[in-house]
């Protein structure tokens, strides 16, 4: 149990790194470039991410499970052969989808989008995604091998490349006159970083490959074995990146129904997507670190039949994303709003932290459940469920989106919405798994603390005596000493943690 806790920590202290770094680009980048830039570029983002999933194919989740079952029963001969399986998968896709692609992207820009300045931004994305594909099953092979830093620190490497040109360089090639270059420029630093963070991963890869290596020639690694993961995770994967593909789309199409301009909603979009999610996805480094482990941790514990560290490794994960839930919901309820308009120097304050904050508490517990699906073989409910929380939330933005009266505040429901949905629905499968003892009670606490938290410090303590820092430091500290006395943060929990930085993390 004390490597999975000390591969979590970790993990969790360098993604909070790379978290972090990542913040600064995007406070950088809305500086540097301007809303209507960062609107171009946030429009185009989710159409690249959607590029890399389909050419995946699902097969990096696939290589961490295998490589993952492999290892735990020291079979580390065949990993070179499932590594040379993946790649050709990998490869041939690349040749079927890239000129499609690219073919398509005129259509995605002028006619879907409304906007023939995203098309530069979205070429530059697509010639990204061969190396984030071959990327990803390097982190899937070096993820099944449980060597969980070099994923962080490539991470990390990736942000940092990123931060440096975002501020030496796109200063001098920014152009306010042309916001379209401007995207483009910055999807070109992406893309860089890629190039960079491929480099550091291969070098451990070859590292790694040279230790498992034996004299014996292996056979080839059948592919069905990895289709069989990869498929329903692809499945899940591809539909969360389509529903997000779609959702600028739906978002701009609502918008100028309602009577915005197709600009002013790019740039609504850009605020929206740029400033207050990343805000408040940012707290969810320790459940991405969670989510990363999970995948060969449970997988090793059900090849080993051993169902109580399954469920003890299981309950840990939860617990701990249910109190960064806590945390999150109730700092960024009570001070969200005023906190992003300090860092990025919005105009308006228009609300929507207090409106999301109460719902992305099931975020932040949604994917260590989706890691926990997809290590037990419940790849495809974990995808129904995806299915199910992006249907929800495309129809409900479209629906309240294109009425005049609630407009963007319509969209910031219907992204809640879809993060309930899948939420709920992965809990619900996962409490009906024979192997695992989960509940529903790990969250209820921690929420009602959560709610407990805002009415005191909204209708008993005066925030007119305190600064915006002060007030922020009381908040948390109400929040601490609840779930000290409602026993959700556990004093054995200090000493497990105490434990393992004595041990040399």
């Amino acid at each position: 149990m004390s490597s999975f806790m000390k591969g979590t920590v970790f993990l969790t202290f360098v993604i909070f790194l790379s978290k972090l770094f990542g913040f600064i680009y995007r406070m950088q980048f809305m500086r540097v470039a301007g809303e209507e830039a960062v609107g171009i570029y946030m429009t185009s983002y989710p159409a690249f991410i959607f590029f890399v999933s389909l050419l995946q194919l699902g097969i990096p989740i696939a290589v961490a499970k295998v490589i993952a079952e492999l290892h735990a029963k020291r079979k580390d001969g065949q990993l070179a052969s499932v590594m040379k399986t993946a790649s050709r998968w990998s490869f041939l896709s690349i040749v079927i989808f890239m000129p499609l692609l690219f073919l398509f992207i005129p259509y995605l820009a002028g006619t879907l989008l409304h906007n023939e300045a995203t098309s530069l931004t979205l070429y530059i994305a697509l010639g990204a995604v061969p190396i984030v594909v071959f990327s990803g099953l390097i982190r899937g092979y070096l993820q099944g091998i449980a060597v969980i830093s070099a994923t962080a620190w490539s991470q990390m490497l990736e942000q940092v490349i990123r931060i440096g040109f975002i501020t030496l360089l796109l200063p001098y090639f920014a152009t306010p006159d042309n916001p379209a270059l401007t995207a483009a420029y910055a999807m070109g630093i992406t893309v860089i970083g890629e190039v960079f963070s491929l480099l550091y991963l291969y070098i451990h890869y070859q590292y790694e490959k040279k230790k498992a290596k034996k004299s014996a020639e292996q056979k080839a690694y059948p592919a069905m074995p990895l289709l069989r993961i990869a498929v329903p995770s692809a499945g899940s994967r591809l539909f969360g990146t389509f529903t997000w593909f779609l959702e600028p789309i739906v978002f701009l199409k609502a918008l100028t129904v309602s009577g915005l301009t197709a600009v002013g909603a790019t740039t609504l979009y850009g605020v929206i997507s740029g400033v207050h999610v990343p805000l408040l996805l940012f707290p969810s480094f320790i459940p991405n670190a969670l989510a990363i482990v999970l995948i060969p941790a449970v997988s090793d514990a059900v090849a080993r039949g051993n169902y109580q560290l399954l469920n003890e490794r299981i309950g840990i994960s939860l617990r701990l994303s249910s109190l960064v839930g806590c945390y999150a919901a109730a700092y960024f309820f009570i001070h969200g709003d005023e906190l992003a308009m300090k860092l990025f120097h919005l105009e308006e304050n228009r609300g929507f932290m207090k409106i999301l904050a109460p719902i992305f508490y099931f975020y932040y517990i949604q994917s260590p459940l989706q890691s926990i699906l997809q290590a037990v073989d419940e790849a495809r409910p974990a995808m129904m469920n995806s299915i199910y929380g992006g249907l929800g939330k495309l129809f409900v933005m479209f629906v309240l989106a294109s009425q005049p009266f609630i407009q963007e505040f319509g969209a910031i429901i219907a992204i809640g919405f879809g993060v309930l949905v899948t939420s709920f629905l992965h809990m619900a499968t996962l409490r009906g798994h024979k192997m695992i003892s989960a509940g529903f009670r790990f969250f209820a606490i921690p929420y009602g603390v959560f709610m407990l938290t805002c009415i005191i410090q909204t209708y008993f303590i005066p925030k007119v005596s305190f600064g915006f820092w002060t007030n922020s430091a009381l908040t948390l500290l109400i929040l601490t000493l609840l779930l000290l006395l409602t026993n959700q943060i556990r004093w054995s929990d200090f000493k497990v943690v105490r434990s393992i930085f004595s041990r040399g993390l």
